[in-house]
């Protein structure tokens, strides 16, 4: 089966930054999403394709659809990831874990797989647990989005700025940019992130707590004599910690021009999102390069090398797992010359050798957001929402999901998975009849015809 791309028709939409319209101009919904994102998407297909009858209207602010998705996993977006267990994959969120846990046992990464494929995308899952699409191209799952959003009969509309978020006896008033406004029984907020923003305002207008945002998943500026030299180098197996005693993420790192990146730094970011803007991105961090040795091991191989190769230098016996020119500057490091042989380490030598195998300590003077992750912690907060429905707890009618809550994953396709999940929940739970009712006559649906068809017209 081929792989669905983006429709020529939907192209020229986005090139035009156009809108797809529906035949009556009432500014009237059922439904209303604001975030054309991969929450945003989930629960408008959802939603009308639970209930047809209902009018689904999703609203964008920027030019396109779907951005982050397409530049997520570097252009191939990371889909999910293969953890099937809702309490595992509930770890690997620093924030909503706990809330995540219930809701991933009705909707879960095998969900989103079955989802995908039953419209024609096949998916592959690599060897760290990652999960893309087989054509390694993002535009296979933005044109899949786009495409299901238009045959369930969803009205887009892109460029379309929210400036007033309003409870009404009826449902809510959505203003716009453009001075028009909006009347929908049930609003769903799915936007990317809470930035100061008029929708902000008129969220903790109603009621809601939104707690303090701060970048996630970045990469550590460093300059480092050992790192010199050395930019592209990447050790497939380290732990990265916050010493004393922070609990250590281990991963592949990558180091880069400006510092380290990869993902054991990327989920030590997360993880400690908060605590790091704290400090205002200054801060002294260990790297283990030998996650499966202890002290005692490596004290026992250095004493087997002075044994078996007394006469070789240090320099030119790297243990395996290290990259040779790391190698180089850790032992140097820890001060021995190029010319010093095995049989010469002393214990202090040895001792300082050891110290920067397993917990060399590092200093970052500020940060690198992570281009293809844009993740912020921070959001609603999660008491305020009902998980299992994405309800506010604060205003019935209003749902929410995605990275507009106060909930974010570790690198891997978690942060994508958890977009899946609070769309699909909440589009479920908007979608729920007896509350949804017919705007007004003239949107019922004609017989014999197409959902999309009798509702949908396209304006290029």
């Amino acid at each position: 089966m081929r792989e669905p791309g983006i429709p020529q028709f939907l192209l020229l939409f986005n090139r035009l930054h156009g809108e797809i319209l529906p035949m009556d101009s009432g500014r009237r919904a059922n439904i209303l999403i604001i975030g054309g994102g991969a929450a945003g998407f989930f629960a408008a297909i959802t939603a009308a394709e639970l209930h047809p009858e209902s009018k689904v209207v999703l609203m964008e602010k920027g030019g396109s659809f779907l951005s982050k998705v397409k530049i997520s996993g570097g252009g191939r977006c990371n889909v999910t990831h293969a953890c099937f267990e809702p309490r595992d994959l509930a770890t690997r969120y620093p924030r909503g874990g706990r809330e995540l846990k219930g809701a991933f046992f009705h909707w879960q990464p095998r969900d989103t797989l079955d989802w995908f494929e039953k419209r024609g995308v096949r998916l592959k899952t690599e060897v760290d647990g990652r999960i893309f699409p087989v054509s390694d191209d993002s535009t296979t799952i933005v044109g899949c989005l786009i495409e299901a959003a238009r045959q369930a009969g969803v009205t887009m509309l892109s460029r379309t700025d929210v400036q007033a978020l309003r409870r009404t006896s009826g449902g809510f008033e959505v203003e716009t940019g453009d001075e028009s406004v909006w009347y929908a029984e049930k609003v769903g907020v799915m936007v990317g992130s809470l930035k100061e923003s008029p929708l902000l305002r008129a969220l903790q207008s109603l009621g809601h707590s939104i707690a303090p945002l701060a970048p996630s998943l970045f990469a550590f500026h460093v300059q480092d004599p050992r790192f010199l030299g050395l930019q592209g180098l990447a050790v497939e197996d380290v732990e990265v910690f916050l010493p004393p005693k922070g609990h250590p993420q281990r991963g592949p790192l990558l180091i880069t021009h400006q510092g380290v990146s990869g993902p054991a730094v990327l989920k030590l970011s997360a993880w400690e999102a908060r605590s790091l803007q704290a400090v205002q991105y200054r801060f002294e961090f260990g790297i283990c390069w030998l996650p499966g040795q202890t002290r005692d091991s490596l004290i026992a191989q250095f004493a087997a090398l002075r044994d078996s190769a007394g006469r070789r230098t240090v320099r030119n016996s790297p243990l395996t797992a290290i990259p040779r020119r790391l190698w180089e500057r850790l032992i140097e490091s820890a001060g021995i010359g190029p010319d010093v042989v095995w049989a010469q380490i002393t214990r202090n030598l040895q001792d300082r050798v050891v110290d920067q195998l397993l917990q060399g300590r590092y200093s970052a003077n500020g940060k690198t957001m992570n281009k293809e992750e844009f993740v912020t912690c921070g959001g609603v907060d999660r008491r305020e929402v009902d998980f299992k429905t994405m309800e506010s707890r604060l205003v019935p009618g209003l749902y929410f999901g995605g990275e507009c809550l106060d909930l974010d994953g570790v690198t891997g396709g978690f942060n994508l998975q958890a977009a899946w999940t609070t769309g699909y929940l909440a589009g479920k739970a908007m979608a729920r009849p007896p509350e949804i009712r017919p705007c007004h006559p003239s949107h019922q649906q004609a017989p014999g015809l197409k959902t999309s068809e009798s509702r949908n017209r396209t304006v290029l």
